[in-house]
């Protein structure tokens, strides 16, 4: 499995919430232009004070940008920290975020687009899964 996809599934996606993975989906789906390549925010966070708003996000920033409405760069790039802070600990790896964050910010944004658009309806799919009980066993009513 490509590092970047083990980082997503094993690091990244456990941490986010069902209702980032659907607002993800719906960018990816729209290619919403918010979702952006290549920097953490926009506007950048080095040449803006952490109250202006914000216009735009990576993957990750994007997930909480939709579905926390976060709307300053500085409350972007805190649940950015965050989360690549978390993906580190569970992956037990200092920096192993960087494989899935430099896959996204390098790669043609259609074939991001296509690939975590699968792999957001798997990440969905599985959660669904341990959420409907099994139905198998359970007597029949009369």
């Amino acid at each position: 499995m490509e590092s970047w996809r083990l980082v997503w599934r094993d690091g990244f996606a456990p941490s986010m919430t069902t209702s980032s993975l659907v607002a993800l989906q719906d960018g990816l789906r729209a290619n919403d232009q918010r979702l952006v390549q290549g920097v953490t925010t926009v506007p950048c966070p080095l040449a803006s004070p952490s109250g202006t708003p914000v216009e735009g996000a990576c993957l990750v920033g994007y997930c909480e940008m939709m579905s926390k409405s976060l709307g300053t760069v500085g409350e972007v790039e805190e649940s950015f920290a965050d989360l690549c802070f978390e993906a580190d600990q569970r992956l037990g790896e200092p920096a192993a975020c960087r494989w899935f964050l430099n896959w996204f910010d390098d790669t043609d944004r259609e074939i991001v687009r296509t690939e975590m658009l699968a792999e957001v309806e798997l990440a969905l799919s599985q959660r669904t899964a341990q959420l409907t009980p099994s139905l198998k066993g359970l007597p029949c009513s009369s």
